[in-house]
């Protein structure tokens, strides 16, 4: 990211409400078939929106079925950049997302494009306090140790691996409920949190929860009905 974008307090993006939360440096696939989700993913591809990026927030009330009102989306979203994509023979698009930035929504606009636009504010972790370190390593250890129980819980033992061991404490907590099936409301509070301990100490209790759960249940994580039947994420479009 540039630097005169890095700069920007304020910046109006491309809208997409959904019914999950999208985490930084998550993978999202989506199957857009609604026509004015469909114009966005020509835009990105053209450039009428710049830097194939756009805005995924998720959505309060799974009973809203059109959102017009900051209240009816939580809060705080974060951009995806478009990779990979296919068009259909039908106009319909197949996406791969990736989750960059969060952002504060300050307003919604549902007039000036066919999909919704967003003025937002970034929102970036505060910085760690300079004598950290021995915090970081316990932390990171301990949801080092929460993540590897849920994916013993959850997956075959070669459909997951640790993270980097260079990867910062910021990042760690992303990449770690990112890999996991936690509930929406989980995944808000994770994407909320700008302090990068406390969200360290956060996800490793909601994957230690899980992993609970799992193991007395002898079960393995599913999507919801609606999600085995797409293969995809649920969402409005």
């Amino acid at each position: 990211m540039d630097a005169e974008r890095q700069e920007r307090t304020t910046e109006t993006i491309p809208l997409f409400p959904l019914q999950t939360v999208l985490l930084p440096g998550a993978t999202l696939p989506l199957h857009l078939f609604e026509p004015r989700y469909r114009q966005l993913a020509v835009d990105l591809l053209t450039g009428t929106v710049p830097d194939r990026r756009f805005g995924i927030v998720a959505i309060r009330n799974s009973a809203v079925r059109e959102v017009e009102h900051l209240d009816h989306v939580h809060g705080i979203g974060c951009t995806a950049l478009l990779g990979e994509s296919e068009r259909l023979p039908d106009g319909r698009f197949d996406i791969i997302t990736r989750g960059e930035r969060r952002f504060r929504v300050l307003d919604i606009d549902n007039s000036r494009a066919p999909y919704l636009v967003g003025t937002v504010e970034w929102v970036d972790d505060a910085p760690l306090p300079p004598a950290a370190g021995r915090a970081v390593a316990g932390l990171r250890d301990a949801a080092l140790s929460a993540h590897a129980a849920y994916c013993e819980a959850a997956w075959h033992r070669d459909s997951w691996a640790a993270p980097e061991s260079e990867t910062g404490p910021g990042a760690l907590s992303y990449l770690l409920a990112a890999d996991c099936l936690l509930p929406l409301a989980d995944r808000q509070q994770l994407l909320e949190e700008t302090q990068p301990l406390r969200r360290l100490r956060m996800v490793s209790r909601m994957l230690r929860r899980e992993a609970g759960f799992l193991s007395k249940l002898r079960a393995v994580p599913a999507p919801p009905p609606e999600l085995i039947q797409l293969g995809l994420p649920a969402s409005l479009n």
